[in-house]
């Protein structure tokens, strides 16, 4: 829809809630907003405005409680906003802002500033009123050129549940305060040039989403995550220099969906426990229902609770994809690019409801194996470089939503089973084996499969 006007008209009217969510406005931001004295909430995102917000509508929307202008193409300034008392939502996400952050009132409770231009330190942006308790409780800048190091004093925000610092050029290690947010849920710092321990998170007992991938951590993965992280649902660590041994621990955390290791210098054998992960053997109640979080407004004439859905970017088929609706539907595991040796463990067979499996560039040796079949939900699978060794287990045929096979690469022997899901795939699935039969080409009566046992 769109909605045309002149620019000197003035409504016959007050509005109390203005929605005009993906209307076309016109480039120009609405000057007839003005003239509205009552207006609490204000929705114009994906409305297509360009350019700035006049000062006159920030001094003529000092009632407002839930400002949403993203998704639009506006730049300029933004005023000092300590004031705003009435304001607790403000999201100016994927706009062309290139300004440095500017001071926000504490009675905020979310604020979106992500996908924009700003750059500079948040040190100031964070530590305003250093001995005040904020009211905030969701703080989106990912997707920014914020740099510097995090500041340490996050104690004033007890009551944050969702924290997104990530794509951006944070350095240094993760300050102690994170470890005071005792209400978070959400942690994304994914794309930083972070580096230290992850060792002042261990009192952030509500965690259910921790992605710390592509920055420089070091450290072995804590055996405290079972006891402090008993809730987590997405963890990724990928793309970090996290080393030694996988720990036992992490088998018994009963809710993760999304597990994601690759690219770090973790050795040793997986363990055979990894049939603990029970969001993995079996779809749980929730299952097809968004993972979200709750909050309260209280600005509007009664308290009104809303709803954030959580989003991660995950590796699968070898793509990276942002999910956010259907994220509690994947179940994934990532351990590719690693140093772990050993046989699979027939332990992850149980894991029923697993959509991918990635164990590729690591030592693995022995056999696929032969109850891989019985996991009917596999949709990827990637074992490619290794030192996988025997026949591909006939029950692989049976695998009828798979998509996506990488088997190249390893030891392997024999024919491929026949059935029209494996001969589907390209023959670069089976490249660098002594393999026959379609897609390979090759008359199998030339290869003779001696067993090794």
């Amino acid at each position: 829809m769109t909605l045309k006007v002149n620019d000197n008209w003035i409504p016959p009217f007050q509005l109390a809630t203005l929605g005009l969510r993906h209307c076309h406005l016109g480039s120009r931001f609405p000057s007839w907003l003005y003239s509205q004295k009552h207006l609490n909430y204000l929705d114009l995102s994906y409305s297509g405005i360009i350019g700035t917000i006049p000062n006159i509508f920030w001094s003529s929307a000092s009632q407002i409680y839930v400002l949403d202008l993203s998704f639009n193409q506006i730049h300029g300034q933004i005023p000092n906003l300590t004031n705003a008392a009435q304001l607790e939502v403000l999201s100016l996400g994927s706009n062309s802002f290139s300004i440095a952050l500017p001071l926000i009132s504490s009675y905020l409770i979310e604020l979106d500033f992500s996908n924009n231009s700003i750059s500079g330190s948040i040190f100031h942006f964070i530590c305003y009123r250093a001995n005040e308790l904020n009211k905030w409780q969701i703080l989106y800048l990912s997707g920014n050129f914020l740099q510097g190091e995090l500041p340490d004093c996050w104690m004033n925000y007890q009551n944050l549940m969702i924290l997104d610092l990530s794509n951006n050029k944070f350095t240094g290690n993760l300050p102690i305060s994170l470890g005071s947010l005792i209400s978070l849920q959400s942690l994304h710092l994914r794309k930083n040039n972070l580096c230290g321990t992850i060792h002042s998170l261990e009192n952030c007992t509500a965690l259910m989403t921790l992605d710390v991938g592509e920055n420089e951590l070091v450290e072995n993965i804590p055996t405290w995550i079972r006891e402090r992280f008993s809730r987590i649902v997405v963890l990724i660590l990928r793309s970090n220099k996290f080393y030694n041994l996988l720990p036992k621990e992490l088998c018994d955390l009963a809710f993760l969906q999304i597990v994601d290791l690759a690219d770090n210098n973790l050795s040793g054998e997986v363990p055979r426990c990894i049939h603990n992960l029970r969001a993995m053997v079996t779809m749980n109640s929730h299952a097809g229902k968004a993972i979200q979080y709750q909050f309260l407004l209280y600005a509007s004439r009664a308290p009104l609770i809303a709803t954030l859905l959580e989003d991660a970017f995950v590796v699968m088929k070898g793509r990276e994809a942002k999910y956010e609706r259907t994220l509690n539907l994947v179940r994934i595991i990532d351990f590719s690019k690693n140093n772990f040796s050993g046989k699979i463990p027939l332990e992850v067979t149980n894991l029923k409801v697993l959509q991918s499996v990635n164990l590729s560039n690591n030592f693995f040796t022995g056999r696929i194996p032969e109850s891989v079949g019985t996991m009917r939900s596999l949709e990827s699978i990637d074992f490619s470089l290794n030192q996988l060794s025997g026949e591909i287990p006939q029950s692989m045929s049976s695998l009828k939503f798979l998509n996506h096979l990488n088997l190249s690469n390893n030891n392997l022997t024999g024919k491929i089973p026949s059935s029209t899901q494996l001969q589907s795939f390209d023959a670069s699935s089976f490249s660098g084996n002594d393999l026959c039969r379609a897609p390979l080409s090759g008359n199998c009566s030339e290869h003779v499969s001696i067993p090794k046992d």
